[in-house]
């Protein structure tokens, strides 16, 4: 049995245990629930990720100095910085790890829901729907039954409502970390050495950081809704670790 054939049977087994509270939109709350323990089974590297960020923060200063009497050796400089990251025990791909360990369930879900057969049997997950859209449609499909007030149109124009709300506390929170690692990176690079200057790029980095939370309006369109409950669940989680965690 293939791993997509154990997963359909996993969320079939839960929709039926849901059925009694959610009745014919079980499935979307196994989907939901699902996602619920993909995050909490990495919430502890999410944990991780948040220390190693605060650490990385504080060694701007340090790393400044490094930038001011390597000026001229960027190798020296590089090989200084990574001594300096593994002596404090910090990792810089640390801040990764949860979003890529998340990824194989997405794609999971994405895979399962966008093929109408799963190890040569029908894939009974497409009949089950979010009250009137089915979990294997998309936004065009949505639009091409009803259109934007239809059935399934008011499904997405809720699931794009609480996009926004979640995008938008996302890009407040971003918006407040990247003032203050601006304000921390910047006053330690800038030095004599540096001629005064902080660091190239930052400034565009900076403004453009706060709004890739966005994004996941996007997805929300293109994916199966049942990809897009996985994104939009996932991203109410992260935006409420990060203000728990960013306290």
């Amino acid at each position: 049995m293939s791993v997509f054939s154990v997963f359909v049977h996993l969320v079939e087994r839960l929709a039926e245990l849901l059925e009694p509270l959610f009745h014919a939109s079980a499935a979307a709350a196994a989907i939901v629930l699902f996602t619920a323990l993909v995050r909490l089974l990495v919430h502890p590297l999410s944990r991780a990720a948040a220390r190693g960020q605060k650490a990385r923060a504080a060694l701007q200063p340090r790393i400044a100095e490094l930038r001011a009497r390597h000026a001229r050796d960027p190798e020296k400089l590089q090989r200084a910085v990574l001594e300096l990251h593994a002596r404090e025990r910090v990792s810089p791909l640390s801040g990764c790890l949860p979003g890529l360990l998340q990824a194989p369930a997405f794609l999971l879900l994405y895979y399962v829901f966008s093929h109408s057969t799963i190890g040569g049997e029908t894939n009974g997950l497409l009949t089950h729907r979010l009250l009137d859209a089915p979990l294997g449609d998309r936004w065009t499909d949505a639009l091409a039954a009803g259109g934007v007030f239809g059935g399934a149109g008011l499904v997405y124009l809720a699931l794009f409502a609480v996009v926004a709300a979640v995008a938008t506390a996302g890009y407040r929170l971003a918006r407040r970390a990247t003032a203050v690692n601006t304000a921390v990176t910047n006053a330690a690079a800038v030095s004599p050495a540096a001629g005064g200057e902080q660091v190239p790029g930052l400034g565009a980095v900076t403004r453009v950081m706060p709004f890739l939370s966005f994004f996941t309006l996007v997805t929300v369109a293109v994916v199966p809704l049942a990809a897009a409950l996985y994104v939009v669940t996932s991203t109410a989680w992260s935006v409420a670790e990060r203000a728990l965690l960013h306290r």
